[in-house]
């Protein structure tokens, strides 16, 4: 999901024309797929089954939600017909165990290949403004879901060019002939690459999470959800001293995020100081940020802040996953940039990055407020999501 050629070929399966996938601008109308136009919302009939104080998430009005839809989404979420060899699904790389994300430093596609980045989560991602690490103009669940099927820089499921044959796969399946014909009636032919991609998107704006210890708590007033030690942590990380509030904030702790009746978000992409190989702010190709579509030097090592809901289940951390734990990572803040010193390709200083944020600064926390700072991220662990029937496998 991560290429230029990858998001060329989504659009043109989406029935729009082709773009780049870090394009940090907004392309004009006529790049934009019909049926994932960002500004094309408008109110949907869907009973939401909302966390307490969550806002309803925006669906297009090109693909209104129906139970149906979900369903054949969550099957072919979960159905290795998708990839090319048959091997690999969505789930391959979004484990819902792990809050859909996956237990390696970087992802593995169908046919082998190592990418550069793993698997975001993907949970609450009804609510994002921009998807994938490091895009701008990635503005719908409907415009992302079809890169990971039909891209090909890396190569994930793999069935680019292989169109008809995923068609057919589908139309063999009984449950899938069903099920379409019910999620999209007015369709004469139902089973399309342009409705998988819509009963993907689906299924996935039903992935929300907020039923966490830090929810019952905080939303619901329940004052022993959570440890005191939580309590204080959740105190510090709102603090001017560990700065952490800046970019997860909010609801879904982090920014960029969007729903029905709120304006489009304002874009931004953050450099924390993971690397500076060049003494000048350089970060490893092709895991660059947003740099390698604007080739603008400010935007070296930026990328988009992940939510933290469920942060505990969901290592190994950064775009790379070059921080084993939660330790790691504040590790990595509170030097205010990490030094690397191998492989020796990687060495440098992050925290004289001259193009790190300015909210990076560094900090000290005593061992007490150390285990206050994780007890309040282990607080956002949400076992109803991760184990909840719903977002399941449910073929045999």
């Amino acid at each position: 999901m991560r290429g230029a050629g990858a998001l060329a070929l989504a659009l043109l399966a989406c029935g729009g024309g082709p773009a780049s996938d870090d394009d940090t601008s907004d392309p004009p109308d006529a790049d934009v797929p019909v049926d994932a136009a960002p500004d094309a919302f408008n109110p949907f009939n869907w009973e939401w089954d909302l966390p307490a104080g969550f806002p309803t998430p925006l669906v297009p009005d090109t693909n209104p939600m129906n139970e149906a839809k979900v369903e054949a989404g969550r099957r072919l979420f979960y159905d290795t017909r998708l990839s090319g060899n048959e091997t690999f699904s969505c789930a391959s790389c979004h484990e819902q165990a792990r809050a859909f994300t996956e237990n390696r430093l970087t992802s593995i596609g169908s046919t082998g290949q190592i990418h550069p980045r793993n698997s975001m989560s993907l949970a609450n991602v009804a609510y994002l403004g921009r998807y994938t690490w490091a895009s701008s103009f990635l503005a719908t669940l409907e415009q992302q879901a079809a890169i990971p099927i039909f891209g090909f820089e890396p190569v994930e499921l793999g069935m680019r060019g292989m169109e008809a044959i995923l068609l057919e796969r589908l139309a063999a399946e009984p449950i899938y002939v069903a099920l379409f014909a019910e999620a999209f009636p007015d369709d004469a032919e139902p089973i399309s690459v342009n409705n998988v991609v819509k009963a993907l998107a689906a299924f996935q704006r039903t992935m929300i999470s907020g039923r966490s210890p830090f929810d019952r708590w905080q939303r619901e007033g329940d004052q022993a959800a959570v440890s005191e030690s939580a309590k204080r942590g959740f105190t510090l990380f709102n603090s001017e001293k560990a700065e952490c509030f800046h970019c997860h904030n909010g609801f879904n702790f982090q920014d960029v995020v969007r729903w029905e009746g709120k304006p489009q978000p304002e874009l931004r992409f953050h450099n924390t100081g993971l690397y500076n190989i060049d003494g000048l702010g350089g970060y490893p190709i092709p895991n660059r940020g947003i740099y390698e579509a604007t080739l603008n030097p400010s935007d070296m090592g930026r990328f988009r802040a992940p939510t933290l809901r469920n942060i505990a289940v969901t290592a190994p951390y950064f775009h790379d996953g070059s921080a084993a734990t939660l330790d790691d990572v504040i590790d990595h803040y509170a030097a205010a940039g990490r030094t690397v010193t191998t492989p020796a390709e990687y060495a440098g200083d992050g925290s004289m990055n001259p193009y790190k944020s300015a909210f990076i600064i560094g900090f000290t926390l005593s061992a007490q407020e150390r285990a206050d700072l994780k007890a309040f991220l282990e607080a956002l662990t949400d076992d109803e999501f991760l184990t909840d029937p719903k977002f399941s496998n449910p073929w045999p």
